[in-house]
């Protein structure tokens, strides 16, 4: 009779303890690994992918980042104080996770991406989902 193993489970016990003394030595604090986690969870929402999107190209005011985040059949998306409040819900986040900035030029608030790194990791995640 043949014996399966369970796919990624050893089918002996040995403990490596150079190679795990290494990777400890070389692990981020918990802290550190708790707050790259939780900015992972801001990307995955994927209206704020759009909004992120959206600032990778342009600077924009909330009524435009509304137009090109809203979903709709027709050509022309009627702008409704809902949806502008729900972008400026999900600006907040992304504010508060340091990913985008803002400037007030008169009444109107424009947004941008904070700084570079933030593209960097949206076209990275990129060309990993688009390998599979």
């Amino acid at each position: 009779k043949e014996e399966f193993m369970e796919e990624g489970i050893c089918e002996n016990t040995v403990i490596h303890e150079d190679t795990v003394k290494n990777v400890k030595e070389k692990m981020p604090e918990d802290g550190l690994i708790y707050d790259i986690a939780e900015l992972f969870k801001v990307f995955a929402d994927s209206t704020r992918m759009k909004i992120i999107y959206a600032l990778m190209e342009e600077e924009l005011c909330v009524c435009d980042i509304a137009n090109i985040v809203q979903t709709t059949q027709s050509e022309i998306a009627e702008i409704t104080n809902s949806t502008q409040s729900a972008i400026s819900h999900q600006l907040r986040i992304l504010k508060q996770s340091k990913l985008v900035k803002y400037r007030k030029e008169g009444k109107v608030v424009y947004y941008s991406l904070d700084d570079e790194h933030i593209s960097q990791i949206v076209k990275k995640g990129r060309e990993h989902i688009e390998e599979l």
